[in-house]
């Protein structure tokens, strides 16, 4: 989710320094669950104040910006609203370093920066994971279509089998956060949507896989966008379908993971050329109610203490019924009514549960982690809503052990929405020890991503593919 609600492919960090001669070059590195991530912060003075710009060497990024940055007694605050980013630190002239928090959406970690440049890093290729694929044995080619409405074009590729006959095709939706045609998540080195891909062609299905707007070949503004038109591109990607010869006559189906899966019930109802739907890890609930589960159970999973989560819990419940009440005002209102709601919500809260920052510190970061285009949309969402018109065949399938869209709840959810649609042809499947990626998994926290060598349970991967072969 968007970050499924939590993807990390944007620990891309801000900075920014003052004080003294802060204009210059500073260097500091995240620890994210065992992976370090290397940040530069490149300082300039403009005027009154200073920009910023970072880069992050390990994922090739250069020169992103900040929003804001202020400065006033030593403390320093960046703002990084389109990454849901906040910095806050400290500047000690004696040791030239800031010492500080680095926060994105509900997770914070430290961070220490320097004018010291790191030894240079030895660039070690990423490691083939086992199923990956090193041969194609079927048709590729890169593919481009456009969404009309949104007036850009995307870029894919689709794959057939080697025969060139194939009786389904399924479109690829990705989840939550930016993300090319394989659902890259780097700082984890898996490729999902790569192996889903993989398999489903070597098992004759046709698959079209396309990069999110704004990212890889596609065009496009990926930071403005909300749910609702990440749904106009997966239909561009069906009419292109539909446009061509060679395919227009193939069963259609959408394969949507966790936010994908709330996106192709919506798709499924606008297109009726779709024929089948499979949801892996989709929304079956209010998303509000599912991001109060997510950050309860991430929660327990890092070890934080039972009355903090439920305090966690409270306050993140009133904040998401206030992005919903308020979330159509302009920028300046809704700032404000989010501001008094949560300076009320913290009231009851001990002071060390903001590990070290203030108040107006929370309440600033809480602002900006809400603001963004897609959250104030997204929170809103009920996949009832869409699920319960849907006719068509669908299969839903969740790993018992997600930590960020619950099998139970969601998949409960899924399942009753889908009776109240009078839908007579779907299978809800919860699938024992998986996690939000369908890898085997010991406890489903995030940190075991990376460690996990596989990247696609082959249970999941045979049963989404022998369902489909089926229908």
């Amino acid at each position: 989710m968007k970050k499924i609600t939590f993807t990390l492919l944007g620990f891309l960090m801000m900075g920014g320094l003052y004080a003294q001669d802060i204009a210059k070059t500073w260097y500091g590195t995240l620890n994210i669950q065992g992976t370090e991530l290397h940040v530069v912060l490149n300082i300039t003075k403009t005027g009154d104040g200073y920009t910023t710009t970072m880069d992050s060497p390990d994922q090739g990024m250069k020169g992103m910006t900040t929003d804001k940055t202020s400065f006033s007694a030593n403390q320093l605050i960046i703002e990084a609203s389109k990454l849901m980013l906040v910095y806050t630190g400290t500047f000690s002239a004696e040791s030239n370093t800031i010492t500080g928090i680095f926060k994105q959406g509900p997770n914070s970690l430290p961070l220490t920066l320097s004018n010291t440049a790191p030894e240079p890093k030895k660039v070690v290729p990423p490691e083939i994971r086992p199923q990956d694929p090193k041969d194609f044995p079927y048709q590729q080619e890169d593919v481009t279509f456009d969404n009309v409405q949104a007036g850009i074009q995307l870029s894919g590729t689709l794959t057939l089998p080697a025969s060139g006959k194939a009786k389904q095709i399924v479109v690829l939706i990705s989840g939550s956060g930016p993300q090319n045609r394989n659902e890259e998540i780097v700082q984890f080195n898996h490729r999902p949507f790569l192996v889903w891909s993989d398999w489903l062609t070597r098992n004759g299905i046709a698959v079209l896989r396309y990069d999110d707007r704004g990212i890889g070949k596609s065009k496009g503004i990926y930071k403005t966008a909300t749910t609702a038109d990440f749904a106009s591109d997966a239909e561009a990607a069906v009419r292109y379908i539909k446009s061509r010869a060679d395919l227009k006559d193939l069963k259609i189906g959408l394969i949507g993971h966790s936010e994908g899966g709330l996106i192709a019930p919506i798709v499924a109802n606008e297109d009726k050329a779709v024929q089948f739907i499979v949801l892996l890890a989709g929304p079956g609930i209010l998303i509000d109610a599912l991001l109060v589960e997510q950050n309860a159970d991430q929660g327990r999973l890092a070890g934080a203490a039972a009355d903090m989560i439920t305090m966690s819990s409270v306050t993140n419940k009133v904040l998401y019924s206030a992005v919903k009440k308020y979330g159509r005002l302009q920028d300046v209102a809704f700032q404000s009514k989010i501001d008094s709601v949560m300076r009320e919500a913290l009231k009851s809260y001990p002071s060390a549960a903001f590990g070290g920052r203030s108040v107006d510190q929370v309440v600033s970061e809480s602002k900006i982690q809400v603001s963004q285009p897609w959250f104030k949309y997204f929170v809103g969402m009920d996949p009832g809503m869409e699920l319960k018109h849907v006719q068509c065949p669908v299969l839903a399938l969740n790993g018992t052990l997600d930590s960020q869209v619950r099998s139970t709840t969601n998949l409960a959810g899924i399942k009753s929405s889908l009776q109240q649609a009078g839908n007579k042809k779907f299978q809800v499947l919860a699938m024992p020890g998986l996690n939000h990626l369908f890898q085997k998994a010991n406890t489903g926290s995030v940190s075991e991503y990376k460690e996990i060598v596989e990247t696609v349970n082959p249970d999941a991967l045979r049963k989404v593919s022998d369902w489909i072969l089926k229908l």
